[in-house]
């Protein structure tokens, strides 16, 4: 955790209440360390992007929830349009 949220510029605190907001729920080690892949990563940031610029948390939290569903709606709704249009 210490070392994701370095690489983030943030605290594991922040991380913690990432988790508390289940926003993302890191995969545990063997020792029990948590262990965050890349795209909880690429959504803490995004979060932490928001929070700084004065969203709250919770707020920020459920922003980001609904900008991936809505990138993978947009991608999913890509894929149906390009097997149309190839279809006879």
């Amino acid at each position: 955790m210490g070392r994701a949220a370095e690489m983030l510029g943030t605290t594991p605190a922040f991380l913690r209440a990432l988790g508390e907001a289940r926003l993302i729920t890191p995969l545990r080690s063997d020792g029990g360390h948590r262990r965050y892949s890349r795209y909880q990563l690429r959504l803490a940031s995004r979060v932490r992007e928001l929070v700084d610029g004065g969203t709250a948390i919770d707020a920020a939290c459920r922003i980001v929830i609904l900008e991936d569903q809505l990138e993978e709606a947009r991608r999913i709704n890509e894929e149906l349009r390009s097997a149309s249009e190839t279809s006879p």
